[in-house]
């Protein structure tokens, strides 16, 4: 029997490697002589980097970037083999685990420390930029990103705004004059890991703000900046992003990022099905598992497992995810490819009790399926 296991991470737990790495383990118990092929995924967050660097027998450089909060920290970035391509994840300058807790407000939360890893791959001469989106802790439409390439953001009084989602209401000039010239030379890719627009119901505000601290007022508050972002944006540049596909991902760096000359959406997750060649390993396979933090019907929209099972059915193979924990609407994902669904959480514990089990509660949940998988197979 050959098993791939194409897991995403499981978001401040476990790396989609060491998720791979469990449900392996867990595997094992029952099948010890099947074939394991593990292919660690991601969809343009935390992980993505990692992935495309041994895709492409890369490196990681380190860079010395501001955090969300304003302090610096050590990120990174990847260069493939060949020293062309430059792979970055906003969440390694940008992301949510950068953020205590207790201190996340996305009204304060900058992406400027994402502009510093862009401009690091452009000081390292590269000719193409893959750019993950994925796991953010800030919802300010890129402006901290965009000041960071040299684009000025100023108030009714002339004066250059600050950082985060709090200000955008604020902006009246935008000018481009200083954004980094080097951007037209390159080609820029970005991995955006769902398709939300950037305001409204289902924009960033009202669908991500929640999980990066936002309460409703603030929601309120950072959706309305959003909205007055986008106008400046299309009355002064002529860039239309309000209802852009993917313009609401990150707190709206899908959005700020349209202010680039040459950046272009993609879906995250085909980045990486293509760079680690996820179809071949696939095709011949009896099985084929994924996974990931939380499954819900937003899991539909671009995330790890609906890409890998979409891969998986081009061959008509059977698809089991095994994830941290299900909320009431996951079952639209039996439409799109998953055959069935197990969540690892056996009891309620805090919140850093049940990140801290995330092994050993993989561990015992893939070996599960597997007896289930062995008495299906008897049957």
């Amino acid at each position: 029997m050959k098993i791939v296991i194409a897991p995403d991470s499981f978001k401040e737990s476990l790396t989609a490697l060491e998720v791979a790495n469990a449900i392996e383990t867990g595997f094992k118990q029952i099948y010890p002589d099947a074939e394991y092929v593990k292919v660690p995924m991601a969809d343009g967050g935390e992980g993505s980097v990692q992935s495309l660097v041994d895709a492409t027998d890369g490196e990681f450089v380190k860079v010395q970037v501001t955090a969300p909060l304003g302090n610096q920290i050590t990120g990174f970035l990847g260069i493939s083999g060949d020293q062309q391509t430059a792979f970055i994840e906003m969440a390694a300058a940008s992301g949510l685990h950068l953020v205590p807790l207790e201190q996340r407000n996305p009204l304060k939360t900058t992406s400027y420390g994402t502009g510093e890893l862009i401009k690091k791959a452009l000081d390292l001469g590269v000719k193409k930029i893959l750019l993950g989106i994925g796991g953010s802790a800030t919802n300010d439409g890129g402006m901290g990103m965009l000041q960071a390439l040299g684009v000025s953001f100023k108030d009714c009084n002339g004066q250059e705004i600050g950082w985060g989602g709090g200000v955008l209401s604020q902006i009246d000039r935008i000018s481009t004059e200083n954004l980094d010239p080097r951007l037209t030379e390159v080609v820029f890719e970005v991995a955006c890991d769902v398709n939300n627009p950037l305001c409204g119901t289902t924009g960033a505000s009202a669908v991500f703000g929640p999980q990066k601290g936002a309460t409703p007022a603030m929601v309120e508050e950072l959706d309305n900046g959003l909205a007055h972002f986008a106008r400046q944006v299309e009355q002064q540049l002529g860039i239309r992003i309000a209802d852009k596909p993917g313009a609401g991902a990150a707190g709206g760096m899908g959005g700020g990022l349209l202010l680039l000359p040459n950046a272009q959406l993609k879906a995250g997750v085909q980045i990486i099905i293509d760079a680690t060649k996820l179809a071949e390993h696939i095709e011949d396979a009896d099985l084929v598992i994924t996974g990931e933090g939380r499954m819900d019907a937003q899991s539909i929209a671009g995330k790890t497992p609906i890409g890998v099972a979409r891969v998986a059915k081009r061959f008509n193979k059977p698809v089991i995810a095994i994830v941290g924990c299900l909320r009431e609407d996951y079952q639209v994902v039996y439409q799109h490819g998953i055959d069935a669904v197990f969540p690892i959480i056996h009891n309620l514990g805090s919140l850093s009790e049940t990140l801290a089990k995330g092994k050993d509660n993989l561990i015992s949940s893939a070996e599960n399926v597997a007896r289930l998988l062995k008495l299906t197979l008897r049957a």
